[in-house]
């Protein structure tokens, strides 16, 4: 009997969304090598390099730092039931689908939760969780510094001031941002601290980089009750990926290997300068898309995470023809709104490996195109020749200086 099903052959995509990312080839690479024993003494080293440049990446010298076998909900999830137990009180702050799914999850716990809202397309005031929590002892304060649903960037730090008001834990969603925006996980006292390995790292989903400060440590070997999750309670994840190296699950083995890779394409390149030129791919993708006669959700440019822009669909253009004409034509992909922002928006993801000149002018190019063929009038060029702008101004002292 013949098998119907043919070879696997997926089409080459330029995965210029809010996540997964496309990936550098070396990392694909890493990805093909030989398959070891997860307790196989060669990948017990292998092991250990990953968490040196994870704690690099974090900023952090946190002995509990590893990779989760599981996506960035995992790390939510993770951080959420390990620090949440009956009596407790938390504040999750919500601006968007993913840092209600941090709220969602609490409401999973037998803890007390508050929320803290502000509209999409803005970040949560800090002074609204001053607050709520007042008059109540708050155990945990959970954020999003990147919400990956309405592009917006939450500034950590006041936040910490009013975790140390009230003694609370310092929760941080980096999924959309680690790697890709200013993040010191010790010089800014963040409690927990989690991520996803598909979005500015550039490696294959299904790996949630988290970490845990001394404090958070102490908190959970203070509970007096058990974690709600077996496969993530985080006092006996570790002890695979502690220096024991004690079996608790079979990790994804070749993921690692895909992640430690990707990891240190990054500290080749260096933290700061990942930064930089996040930022800078940002400023003329969004010159670019204002030169379209497009709009933005995220008005305030400091509110604006660098990873994920969110352009506003402009009347008379059909959201879905739009995104297959790119996948189609083009073979790029973006992604629509979430929840109440679908149909709305556009989001545009400058991730890692696709936060490059070459591929912010790709995507403008076929942005132009596929608008004008839905009747929306731009001049020709117009949103190449904008971002051109901005990257000959940066390329250039003289023109930067001004």
């Amino acid at each position: 009997m013949t098998n119907p099903i043919g070879e696997l052959k997926p089409p080459n995509r330029l995965m210029m969304t809010p996540g997964p990312s496309s990936i550098d080839p070396r990392v694909y690479r890493a990805l093909a090598t030989q398959l070891v024993g997860h307790m196989d003494p060669w990948f017990r080293g292998c092991m250990d390099e990953t968490q040196t440049l994870l704690r690099q990446i974090f900023q952090t010298e946190n002995r509990v730092t590893f990779p989760l076998s599981a996506s960035g909900s995992g790390g939510i999830e993770a951080a959420v039931l390990n620090s949440l137990e009956p009596g407790d009180e938390a504040i999750c702050c919500v601006n968007g689908t993913f840092s209600e799914r941090m709220y969602v999850i609490a409401q999973h716990t037998p803890a007390t939760v508050h929320i803290v809202q502000a509209p999409y397309g803005k970040p949560v005031d800090p002074e609204d969780v001053r607050k709520v929590a007042k008059g109540r002892k708050i155990k945990m304060i959970g954020l999003a510094q990147g919400e990956t649903s309405s592009g917006v960037l939450t500034e950590i730090d006041p936040f910490r001031k009013v975790a140390d008001e009230f003694g609370s834990l310092l929760v941080v969603d980096t999924v959309a941002s680690l790697a890709a925006v200013p993040l010191h996980v010790d010089k800014q006292r963040i409690d927990i601290c989690f991520s996803g390995s598909q979005k500015a790292i550039s490696a294959p989903p299904g790996m949630s980089p988290i970490t845990v400060s001394p404090r958070a440590e102490e908190a959970f070997r203070n509970r007096k009750s058990k974690v709600q999750s077996w496969y993530f309670d985080l006092s006996t994840a570790m002890n695979y990926w502690g220096k024991d190296r004690l079996y608790h699950h079979t990790p994804p083995i070749s993921l690692i290997y895909a992640l430690r890779e990707a990891m240190r394409i990054v500290l080749e390149e260096g933290l700061e300068a990942r930064w930089a030129k996040h930022k800078l791919n940002q400023h003329a993708l969004i010159s670019g898309v204002e030169a379209l006669d497009l709009k933005l959700l995220v008005e305030n440019p400091k509110d604006r995470l660098a990873t994920v822009t969110a352009v506003m669909i402009p009347s008379g253009v059909n959201d879905l023809k739009f995104r297959n004409q790119l996948l189609d034509e083009f073979n790029i992909e973006i992604a629509g709104g979430l929840g109440p922002l679908k149909d709305k928006i556009w989001r545009l993801g400058l991730m890692g490996y696709c936060s490059q000149k070459p591929f912010v002018l790709q995507l403008l190019a076929a942005m132009e195109k596929s608008l004008s063929d839905q009747g929306h009038r731009v001049s020709p060029g117009a949103g190449v020749g904008a971002a051109l702008g901005v990257y000959i101004k940066a390329e250039t002292p003289a023109l930067a200086a001004h």
